[in-house]
């Protein structure tokens, strides 16, 4: 917990990067510009589409992709071990291929997922392939590969201390949808830049307009009609953060894994768990009135 006080590498090659370990690098280099990124920040109305292999989430905005609002026809059942969960889990290389079965890879099985019955941009729909669409979109945006462009312009300004690592399918294609890996000192430094409204040691990373979206935006309908709404009745989700209701904002992760920003109390928390399964309600509910009441006392 902070409180305020204040391997190898890859290249871009296609929409994908060579499978060489992909380290987040802390060394300094110098800054290269990436061409259509704040375009792509700023105007969420766009499509994924022409950054991304094939007709990924065809009709979709990035908006939607940013917010978990694109129906998709993919339900994120953990402990099915022969439902699609578990088929974008081997397409991602986190766990072996069946016997038999034809290899995928990330891009692959994406391009293959089937639109759901409602309309892009309604009801929240937690789907873990959504963030690797947006992973493909920053590649597709930038010409970098992502670990790179991560490097250059978010670890080495925010003074990480550890490498960061990411996960590649066989086809080299990074795994933002959960294959980035660091240690809680420098995933804390990211909440740390999210509180002091995206600046880190003196040098601004992220516009304080998106960070302002990103803690008070969103669509609170979206929320309240979607299955999550009992667990986090005032809550939000949006730009990949979800909003407490109170001021506060998190990031949360299976088996237990969280980043927790309250403003107010000026407290940043990064708690990391091996948890057996995936998601347990009980847990979220002990973590968050964990975290509401240390917000109360330091």
């Amino acid at each position: 917990m902070e409180r305020s006080s204040s391997s190898t590498k890859t290249s871009a090659k296609g929409r994908g990067c060579r499978r060489t370990g992909s380290p987040l690098c802390r060394r300094t280099e110098r800054m290269r510009p990436a061409p259509g990124l704040a375009r792509i920040a700023m105007s969420p109305s766009m499509s994924p589409a022409p950054f991304c292999a094939g007709d990924i989430d065809g009709d979709a905005r990035v908006r939607d992709v940013l917010d978990m609002r694109v129906s998709l026809d993919f339900e994120e059942i953990y402990h099915d071990p022969r439902g699609p969960y578990a088929r974008y889990r081997r397409a991602g290389l986190l766990d072996p291929s069946e016997p038999g079965e034809e290899p995928e890879t990330v891009v692959g099985f994406i391009a293959g997922l089937k639109k759901g019955r409602g309309d892009h941009g309604g009801v929240y729909h937690y789907a873990s392939p959504n963030s690797d669409v947006l992973g493909l979109v920053i590649q597709g945006a930038s010409g970098r590969c992502f670990p790179d462009l991560a490097s250059e312009r978010l670890f080495q300004p925010l003074g990480a201390r550890q490498d960061a690592y990411v996960t590649v399918d066989r086809a080299g294609t990074p795994r933002t949808g959960g294959g980035i890996n660091m240690t809680p000192r420098d995933l804390a430094r990211i909440g740390e830049m999210m509180r002091q409204g995206g600046v880190a040691n003196g040098r601004r990373i992220v516009s304080q307009a998106w960070v302002n979206d990103t803690t008070t935006g969103g669509s609170s309908k979206a929320w309240s009609e979607s299955t999550s709404a009992s667990w986090l009745p005032k809550g939000r989700y949006h730009n990949k953060w979800y909003q407490t209701g109170n001021g506060a904002f998190f990031a949360l992760g299976i088996h237990g894994q969280w980043l927790y920003v309250d403003p107010r109390a000026e407290m940043v928390l990064a708690k990391f768990s091996s948890q057996p399964d995936a998601i347990v309600d009980d847990a979220k509910d002990f973590n968050l009135t964990l975290f509401d009441a240390l917000a109360k006392i330091v």
